[in-house]
This record gives C-alpha cells, structure tokens and sequence, in this order.
C-alpha cells in the first residue's frame, strides 16, 4: 500500500464534500497498520439499462481505491430501486417493477467491469438484508428521523412550499440508504453531490448503532455536451459507454476546450501533474488543443472498446472532419423501389436516422440532415424511391439507402 498522504492525494482528486479528511487519515493510518483493506461503498439504483460518462465518475473513483489496495463494494440498489430515488425530483418517480430493476441490475454488471477489476469487486444486492427487515424494524427504523429533519433537503422542502405531494416511501428512501453502510459495516462511502443528505444519513445511522461512522465522498456532477447541464439522457447531452467507438470519439471531439480538462480530471487515468502539463502547453501555445482532446478521446475509446479501435476512430474523425471525406463502412439499408416518393423525414426513420418523423423534420429544420451532400432545409421534401440516396444527421451519422 501507498503511504496515507498518497492515498488521499489520489482519493481527493475531482472530490467536493469530505466527510471528513481526519476521519479518513486514521481509518488509513489503521488500514496500514493492521494491513486489512478499507471497505468502500457506492451504490447504483438500476434505473435505467445503459450507463454513461457522468455515472462513471463514481466509478473511476472506486478504480482508485482498487488500486490502492481497498475492497471495493459495488452495490446495486435492487431493492431501494423499487422505491424510487427522490433526489433532486420536482415530484413522486413512478416505481420500477421487479422485472424491470432485474433486467437493468444485469446490465449494470456488465458495464461496470469496463472500468472496475471484476477480481477486486464484491457486487452485492441490497434486498438480501433489506428483505429481510421485518414490519418492527422499518418502523423502528423510521423512528429515527424526524420530518423536520427531512423537510431540509432542498428538493423536499421546495415540493412542500409548493404544495406538491411528497409519499411517505419517499421519506424512507435515505433511511434505507443509510441502513445499507449498517448492513456493509462501510468505511467510506461515495456518490454524487447530490446525494450529501443520504450519504450523510448512513453516518448517522452508524453512529447510534455503535458503529465507527462512515467517510463520505462526494464527486461533482458531471457536464454534459453542452457544457452547462449535468449529463443525462433525457437531455440528450450524454455520451454512453456502450456507444460506437466512433461516436464516443466524435463526441469528445466536441466537446470545449474547457470542459476537456474537467473531463481529464474527472475521467483519465493520467496522473494530475501529466494532465496539468498539458494543459500548460496548451496555454503556452507549444500543442494545439485538438491534439490534447484526441488524447483524451482515444483513452475513452480505448476504455469501453479496445486500442484499436481507439486507434480505428482516430482514423474514421480525420477522414470525414478533416479531410472531408466519406466514412469507409456506411451502413446500407435497402428499401423497396417504386414509381413514388418517399417524404424525407419518413426515409430518414426508414434508415435508422431518427427516433420519429417528428425528430426527422426537427433535425431538418436544425439544418442538420444533408441528403447526398446538399443541405436540406424543407421538411417537406421528398426522395424519389429509385436508385440510391446517400443520408446524413448531425456530423457522424451516415447511412446510403439503396431502392431495390
């Protein structure tokens, strides 16, 4: 194991609340006495089937820990899942089914090892102690926080002064989160910034069960696309870890100058001093900041995909946006021919382009849909259902559609 002030120089990279450093230093200092490992928790409701880059800043973070010798807990929310995380939330989340937080928990386990050493990392669910918590214990359990308490979080507090309604299986939710670092007998727990009230909660619950309470570590949330909003799918703004090499290199590439550098610190294996370096050099004007960015988006290629393929969308950037020119493998949809036309917003849904025609005549209307090299701009025109098309959405995605 690293000395104590290493271990924190890397635990303390990208972080925001710490709560707290002392306790931290002599849970280390015992770590490396004794020799047996801290054990980390962050948990991961199975919402949604597919993770991005934003999930996987708790994720790189626990790969630190893994390296520094810790045992890491990766916990899968199946049974907090049902409820339902509040946080943030203007109003009640439908809950999931079981079959739908068991679909999504198995996909969960596949992405996360892109990251994480399958080795070093204990996967547990958390029904298999909440489960078996009985009618007394849950009350028991609620016993220990008051409405007042819970009235401070700020989303809480918001949908009451505004007289929207708040469940009571929504106040349960931080409970059970905290019963979780109970049940795991954590030594440190992480989670977004946005989860400061629950991870707190799993101190408190600690600590009256005479337990040695948790350190909680915050991580930001992180940027979108856009540079403004955290990244989330329903904004549109995410970049998805198992998304196409080529569009995970694309994105990155579009992302600003700035924003590279939150996403270097939050997100590359390379050490702090390399990364401010670079950024340095940038500034000096001694490397242009495309080189530094493709630096950046072959290491996520690399990550979620392999080296070559990394080295593969490097390629397939610089031939369609640099020297403008075609992408070698434009997939090929055939599509019946006829003597009619086919109105272009249709095609595009035909050929995999858009979600909808409505997203079809949107991406027209954004100018964003080039239709064998020419711009389009009505979301009335139509294409001829002869021959073959060549078609074009945003800056990466291709698609020839030949009549046949």
């Amino acid at each position: 194991m690293k000395s104590v002030e290493e271990q924190i120089a890397l635990i303390e990279r990208g972080a925001v609340d710490f709560h707290s450093r002392e306790d931290l230093v002599k849970k280390l200092t015992r770590s490396l006495e004794t020799g047996k490992p801290l054990t980390i928790k962050a948990g991961f409701d199975p919402t949604a089937p597919d993770l991005h880059l934003g999930h996987t800043v708790l994720l790189q973070k626990l790969r630190h820990f893994q390296i520094l010798g810790h045992e890491v807990n990766f916990l899968i929310g199946d049974f907090t899942g049902l409820i339902g995380d509040p946080t943030g939330k203007s109003e009640t989340r439908p809950p999931l089914t079981p079959e739908d937080v068991k679909r999504n928990a198995e996909t969960y386990k596949e992405q996360v090892f892109k990251i994480l050493d399958p080795e070093k990392t204990k996967v547990v669910f958390n029904s298999s102690w909440l489960g078996q918590l009985t009618s007394y214990d849950m009350i028991r359990l609620a016993s220990e926080l008051t409405v007042a308490r819970m009235l401070e979080r700020d989303d809480f507090k918001k949908r009451f002064e505004s007289n929207r309604p708040i469940s009571i299986h929504e106040f349960l939710y931080p409970l059970i989160q905290g019963y979780d670092s109970v049940a795991m007998r954590a030594d440190v727990e992480l989670g977004g910034t946005d989860q400061l009230f629950n991870l707190l909660m799993g101190r408190d619950l600690q600590r009256s069960r005479g337990q040695e309470p948790q350190v909680v570590l915050t991580m930001p949330l992180l940027e979108g696309l856009d540079g403004v909003n955290k990244m989330s799918k329903s904004l549109g703004n995410y970049i998805g870890i198992s998304e196409s090499p080529d569009s995970i290199f694309g994105k990155i590439m579009s992302i600003s100058d700035e924003l590279m550098f939150r996403y270097y610190e939050l997100l590359s294996d390379l050490p702090m001093s390399s990364i401010l370096e670079l950024k340095d050099m940038m500034q000096r004007g001694e490397v242009h900041p495309k080189t530094v960015k493709v630096r950046l988006a072959k290491e996520m290629v690399a990550r979620f995909h392999s080296p070559e393929a990394a080295d593969e969308a490097e390629h397939a950037f610089e031939q369609v946006f640099t020297r403008h020119e075609l992408p070698d493998d434009i997939e090929e949809v055939r599509l019946p021919s006829s003597n009619e036309v086919v109105w272009l917003p249709k095609l595009l849904l035909d050929a995999g382009l858009v979600k909808s025609t409505s997203d079809g005549r949107r991406m027209i209307q954004q100018k964003a849909v080039s239709l064998d090299g020419a711009k389009v701009e009505d979301v009335d025109a139509s294409v001829p259902a002869q021959g073959a098309v060549l078609l074009k959405v945003g800056k990466r995605r291709f698609c020839r559609v030949i009549f046949s």
